[in-house]
């Protein structure tokens, strides 16, 4: 399809570049070029839809079966140049008429020489020799991968992921007007021993005391272990009244059987 165009079936759009399988013949010739017709079917209805060659505006006419999605657009958003209308070709042709208007255009032509002679004097200067150009080339390309190889080495010596950029003025400034709290190991001291002392069971009784009391609580609990773990050390091993008692019944048992071996 040489155009997007409405089917006249369904009434559905058929995008540009479409393929179809159409019956082609010479219907007419405009001189000596032959005028030549397209029969296809839409792939969405089936409909029969007829185009024809129009060698005299260089262009296809769509003859039935359809109708041609018109559409606008501005030149300078489509990159194109605005062809000369019809009049404006015959006025090109009237030599009167270029003979009135050739002062104005030799005037732009002035006005815009001496830019073009410049541009030209700086595209021959940079261009003039090439042996130069291709080795500050290549001496920017080696100073960029030595660059980037100093980075990722720096990356790589600080543990990290990524390339960091090259160290500023201005970072530098900003590091020194930065100051850390003295208080952030003791504060984080003491909410890991809050931690430690809090409960474990949501809803306690233990939840209702301020942090201040936990944290006397705590630390009266490891001074009472520590207490309890010394007198241990030093005092020896007091055994239980339940262990005393399974001493003593193994020994009475232990005496039985020996009277009743030598029985």
């Amino acid at each position: 399809m040489p155009f997007n165009i409405w089917c006249g079936g369904c009434n559905s759009m058929i995008a540009k570049g479409v393929r179809f399988n159409a019956e082609k013949k010479q219907v007419g010739n405009y001189y000596s070029t032959k005028i030549w017709s397209f029969t296809m079917k839409s792939a969405c209805c089936k409909h029969e839809i007829v185009i024809q060659t129009d060698p005299k505006n260089c262009e296809y006419v769509i003859i039935s079966g359809a109708q041609r999605k018109t559409e606008e657009f501005d030149i300078e958003d489509a990159e194109t140049f605005a062809l000369p209308a019809d009049e404006e070709r015959g006025k090109l042709a009237d030599p009167f008429y270029r003979l009135e208007h050739e002062g104005e255009d030799l005037q732009k032509k002035k006005e815009a020489e001496p830019v073009l002679v410049r541009l030209q004097r700086v595209s021959d200067a940079r261009h003039s020799d090439d042996y130069s150009l291709n080795k500050a080339l290549r001496a920017q390309l080696r100073n960029q991968k030595k660059r980037v190889a100093e980075e990722e080495f720096v990356s790589k010596k600080l543990g990290l992921g990524i390339r960091l950029l090259p160290a500023t003025e201005e970072d530098a400034a900003i590091a020194a007007r930065m100051k850390f709290s003295s208080k952030f190991e003791r504060n984080r001291k003491e909410k890991r021993a809050l931690i430690n002392a809090a409960s474990i069971f949501p809803g306690s009784s233990g939840s209702s005391l301020s942090d201040k009391k936990r944290l006397e609580l705590g630390s009266k609990r490891r001074k009472i272990k520590a207490g309890t773990a010394s007198e241990l050390l030093t005092r020896g091993f007091k055994p239980s009244s339940w262990l005393k008692s399974s001493v003593s019944s193994s020994q009475s048992r232990g005496c039985q059987w020996l009277q009743d071996t030598s029985r």
